[in-house]
């Protein structure tokens, strides 16, 4: 990953942080966007001493347009180049259906769709415009394959990411951008702190399990591109 830019929304949550944790070992510039500058300056330390040349970290709210793009637009100014995008940014509402609201189920939509969208189609055109193309990891999660219950409107928000990411392959598929679908299962992450139900934290996946598997599908010698990668923990499969 050496001479490679990559960019993660929800840099500061568990996945984006392991990821970043990993790209940085391997030698990546980074740009950490998250909701809290100060989470993500802590971490662009943490970063820059486990060996990323260069970090850049910016407050972003996903869902406001105008900030994504500037955003990206500091991006390229900064480094000239985007190589990778995580998009984990993201939130959940665990209710029965009867007690969400449709407040509950905005807010989903608007960070866990409408913010994969608006950084998806920022991404473009940098990577476009480049020769090496670009790679693009979109995360629907278990729950984008497989219902739960008191999960309908997150599930609903994941599945969406599902159908825009196989339509953006489509209208990029001669652009050089690639995407791959993570399907994790069970990831211990600050996700289920406030999640009100009971699960079994010590039986998931660790968020360093999502890091290898973004390396993995970046290591593949191209033209390979893992579309989708699902990944569960060997006592909660769905098959």
């Amino acid at each position: 990953m050496q001479g490679k830019v990559v960019l993660i929304t929800g840099a500061s949550g568990g996945i984006g942080s392991a990821v970043a944790r990993r790209m940085a070992a391997q030698g990546a510039s980074l740009a950490l966007a998250g909701r809290t500058q100060a989470s993500l300056d802590a971490l662009a330390a943490e970063c820059e001493a486990a060996g990323s040349p260069q970090t850049l970290a910016m407050a972003t709210d996903v869902t406001v347009k105008e900030q994504v793009d500037n955003l990206y637009t500091k991006v390229a100014a900064t480094f000239g180049q985007l190589d990778v995008v995580l998009n984990a940014a993201g939130l959940g509402i665990l209710k029965p259906i009867q007690n969400l609201s449709e407040a509950d189920l905005d807010r989903q939509m608007a960070v866990n769709l409408k913010g994969t969208f608006l950084s998806c189609q920022a991404a473009v055109p940098l990577m476009s415009q480049q020769s090496g193309g670009g790679h693009i990891f979109n995360i629907p999660g278990i729950l984008g394959q497989h219902p739960m219950a008191t999960a309908a409107a997150y599930c609903a928000s994941k599945y969406a990411v599902v159908g825009l990411t196989k339509s953006m392959a489509l209208d990029l598929k001669r652009a050089g951008v690639k995407f791959t679908l993570l399907y994790l299962g069970g990831v211990n992450t600050p996700f289920w702190d406030n999640a009100g139900m009971r699960v079994q934290r010590d039986k998931m996946l660790s968020a360093e399990t999502a890091a290898e598997a973004v390396a993995f599908a970046l290591a593949l010698p191209s033209p390979g591109v893992p579309n989708e990668i699902v990944i569960q923990p060997d006592s909660h499969q769905f098959l």
